[in-house]
């Protein structure tokens, strides 16, 4: 095990006879923004999944925070700190940002769902949920039901649902999928402020955002890796240009 925070060793997941994940090893070390970026069908969602123990990979290993995970499954590793988005949002609808915020609260704390009605006026879940969705810029919207938010509110919402988990790692699976231009802007400065304070995998299509956040970059093409390094290396790369960035590199 390196210094790194999490890391896939040659991780394996396979399909039939399809290779989604073929062989892949990649680390994210304190307080970076590593993005993970390929072509549709390159397997990063599903060595996202591998990551968070919602997949079991078919060979290599997974490390956390300096321990072994690789046989731990999806809520175990977050309780250590793993925490997961999709590429669809994953909300309660019905309630409130606020209440959406304080059930992931309730949950990192190990409490169930089934007291969720005394829990609704808990001042200790209750402050901490105003903070954190204050955090994300949403502090007006409080009150509203997550159905009713706009589109890059409904992302910023999920995004301050993971923070509550007090993460140490972070797996964001397209967070800018679906949003506006203006949207776009606001969650790449929200995720830029969490530089250096919580350690996150972006896999993410908007070369803009990647660029633009990025401290290391991975391409991902059938599955493998076939480069990683600093934005400018990638960038300039001949093969990854080829690959996948095309000619807007």
């Amino acid at each position: 095990m390196t210094g790194a925070l999490l890391e896939a060793g040659r991780l394996v997941k396979r399909f039939g006879a399809v290779t989604a994940v073929d062989d892949l090893s990649l680390e994210v070390r304190p307080g970076e923004i590593h993005a993970m970026i390929g072509p549709n069908g390159a397997g990063k969602t599903t060595a996202i999944a591998q990551l968070a123990g919602e997949m079991k990979p078919d060979a290599g290993s997974v490390w956390f925070d300096g321990r072994d995970v690789t046989g731990l499954g999806a809520d175990a590793r977050a309780r250590l700190g793993l925490a997961r988005s999709f590429q669809i949002t994953s909300l309660f609808r019905g309630f409130t940002a606020e209440d959406n915020v304080a059930m992931a609260i309730q949950a990192h704390a190990g409490h169930s769902f089934r007291l969720w009605r005394d829990a609704k006026r808990d001042p200790a879940l209750r402050t901490p949920a105003r903070a954190m969705l204050d955090s994300v810029g949403l502090a007006g919207r409080a009150g509203m039901t997550a159905a009713n938010l706009a589109h890059g509110e409904q992302r910023q919402l999920e995004l301050a649902m993971a923070l509550a988990t007090e993460p140490k790692v972070l797996l964001l699976d397209e967070p800018m999928a679906g949003m506006g231009q203006e949207e776009s802007v606001r969650m790449i400065a929200l995720l830029s402020g969490l530089k250096g304070t919580v350690s996150i995998l972006l896999v993410e299509h908007d070369m803009d955002a990647v660029f633009a956040l990025a401290d290391r970059i991975s391409v991902l093409v059938y599955g493998r890796v076939i480069a990683s390094g600093a934005p400018e290396a990638i960038r300039a790369d001949a093969a990854v240009r080829e690959a996948y960035l095309g000619s807007a590199a």
